[in-house]
């Protein structure tokens, strides 16, 4: 009989926490953060067009109110329930999907885009990026391009490359249109309407500098892209280039029928009058409620044009959904950190540290701590408007002692805002992104870091001669 204590123990293998995992460390860390940072608050005025700003020159130091036990459970369900729109907006677009993908449009849709691409990768690549930018700096579907990651993965897989391909040439188009923006009226806009500056003002120069930034990002995409066609397993997912992977079917094989053109003419029809409904075409702007809506019109005319029955339709729908379920609720929980930094208190004492410290510096230098102090703030705050309602009412008077124009303060708050979003774990989009590819966030970090770097070097060349050419001034 074998002697069970002479058996060699086996070592168990560190296992990277899953995103849910992160995010609760996340939570945990936040909450110790109440107990060690002072609380403080600015006095606030109430704001027509997004949350409400801070006062400058108000802020003092209040009774701290340290997050409990049941402050950090309790702040997973407000933060689901706080974002509940955005949640069942891409639960229902990720349902809309699953029924298209059922008729084979999509399919057959890449049949075509592969044989007009054929040993082109790159210019499928340049292409969906590009059209992905523009919606990124309109504002139109950076938090929504969740649900367009699954098509990001499906092109992936045609060009047999990996997933991060497949996240990138979606999110990462997205994200530098966002991080770039031109006319996004939540973020661009409403740092504008904050510091004084005339809305949509300085239009060239950022459209100059997002073309720089997305032909820099699509070349470093590329670059990644031709070392996995070489190798698809040499790439920071190595073995595993498709981590959720469910099975090998073979794709671009579909020939396109009347029923594939109709189906796809709807989805671009309804994305038409989505995209209108968000910068007010039909009276007022849009909610995520009439985004959400008009992609069940879509699937409804789906399903009467494909012929697909009730129960299956229903059925697809689900699979869909739940394809996308785990992402979703991420979003909920990337908001439950912040939940619980607003509760304590503590995210004004945070603003009012990074102005005391820009403060005695000179305006080209401070316009690049500004950037920089953004982008660290960024990591807290993920929210493109929220962020800009914390730090412009600072950042706009702090511009004014150093003898620069606002216009460059907006600047520095937007790419502050934006390029550190692909890198933060506390973004519930990202976290959402890498659950559905399967990509665990430290091998994200390992491809995203070093573009990350190139963007400051390009956002730190932006802001020195903005402020040699004094731009912005009136």
């Amino acid at each position: 009989m074998t002697n069970e204590k002479n058996k060699p123990k086996k070592k168990r293998k560190f296992q990277f926490p899953d995103a849910y995992g992160i995010m609760f460390i996340f939570l945990i860390i936040a909450a110790i953060a109440t107990y060690l940072i002072p609380a403080g608050q600015f006095e606030t005025e109430p704001s027509e067009s997004g949350p409400d700003t801070i006062v400058p020159g108000t802020y003092e130091t209040i009774d701290s109110n340290p997050a409990g036990i049941m402050d950090i459970f309790s702040s997973i369900v407000t933060g689901l329930t706080s974002t509940s729109d955005l949640i069942f907006l891409v639960l229902i677009i990720g349902g809309v999907f699953g029924v298209i993908e059922k008729t084979g449009a999509m399919d057959a849709m890449m049949s075509k885009v592969i044989s007009i691409t054929k040993n082109k990768e790159w210019l499928l690549i340049v292409l969906i990026m590009l059209i992905f930018s523009i919606f990124g700096t309109l504002g139109i579907v950076v938090n929504a391009v969740i649900a367009f990651i699954p098509l990001g993965i499906i092109l992936a897989k045609s060009m047999k490359m990996d997933a991060i391909i497949g996240v990138s040439i979606i999110y990462l188009g997205a994200y530098t249109g966002f991080a770039m923006s031109i006319l996004d009226p939540l973020t661009v806009g409403f740092a504008q309407q904050i510091a004084g500056v005339p809305l949509f003002s300085g239009a060239p120069e950022r459209t100059l500098m997002f073309i720089i930034t997305l032909i820099v990002t699509m070349i470093y995409v590329i670059w990644y892209s031709k070392r996995i066609k070489r190798d698809q397993h040499a790439g920071i997912l190595g073995s595993q280039p498709f981590p959720k992977d469910s099975g090998d079917t073979e794709l671009g094989k579909t020939e396109m029928t009347t029923t594939h053109i109709l189906v796809l003419l709807t989805l671009l029809l309804g994305i038409t009058v989505y995209v209108a409904g968000v910068f007010g075409a039909f009276g007022e702007a849009w909610s995520l409620t009439e985004m959400a809506a008009v992609f069940i019109i879509i699937m409804v005319v789906t399903t009467i044009i494909a012929r697909i029955g009730v129960n299956q339709s229903i059925q697809e729908f689900i699979k869909g959904a739940n394809s996308v379920l785990y992402g979703a609720l991420i979003i909920g929980m990337a908001r439950s950190i912040v939940v619980v930094l607003e509760d304590g208190m503590i995210l004004d004492t945070v603003v009012n540290g990074m102005a005391s410290l820009i403060d005695p510096f000179s305006s080209t230098t401070g316009a690049v701590l500004m950037f920089i102090g953004n982008g660290l703030f960024n990591i807290l705050v993920s929210s493109g408007s929220g962020q800009a309602a914390i730090v412009m009412p600072i950042m706009g008077p702090i511009a004014d002692l150093m003898e620069f124009p606002r216009q460059i303060a907006v600047q520095a708050y937007s790419m502050g805002d934006g390029f550190t979003n692909i890198i933060t774990p506390l973004s519930g989009v990202l976290m959402a992104n890498l659950a559905i590819a399967g990509i665990p966030f430290t091998k994200w970090l390992k491809f995203a870091l070093p573009l990350v770097g190139i963007w400051y070097v390009l956002g730190i060349i932006y802001l020195i001669v903005l402020v040699a050419i004094n731009w912005g001034a009136v």
